[in-house]
């Protein structure tokens, strides 16, 4: 079957986006009230391990007119807080290897025998 006509709608207009594994389709449409929706499709390539068979999983989501833009604000929304989460998680581990570093200077500068100073009382 045709992509053009799934579902028995016809696409009007299409965005293919390559994502390793997945493929997501973003396709305009049109219900019998002529209103234009959108048909976002999540297809991942499955490799049976016992048969070596290729399959296909799809996963579709509908978005009408009046939920884009609840829609684009909550994913707007979830997009910041990843990029926030994330910059937050890369400095920390940057920190942390910095840290570790110190210590491992600090330890290695404890253990060189050029500067050990000890006093003995006699």
């Amino acid at each position: 079957m045709s992509r053009e006509l799934t579902d028995d709608k016809e696409i009007l207009y299409s965005k293919t986006i390559r994502a390793g594994k997945r493929i997501y389709y973003i396709d305009v449409k049109q219900n019998l009230r002529k209103d234009l929706f959108i048909a976002l499709t999540e297809s991942k390539k499955v490799i049976d391990k016992e048969t070596s068979n290729v399959r296909f999983e799809k996963h579709k989501i509908f978005l009408y007119k009046e939920d884009f833009d609840n829609f684009m604000n909550g994913m707007k929304d979830v997009i910041a807080y990843i990029k926030k989460e994330q910059y937050v998680q890369e400095e920390m581990n940057e920190k942390e290897k910095e840290d570790g570093n110190s210590k491992d200077k600090e330890d290695n500068d404890f253990l060189s025998l050029d500067k050990l100073d000890i006093k003995f009382d006699v």
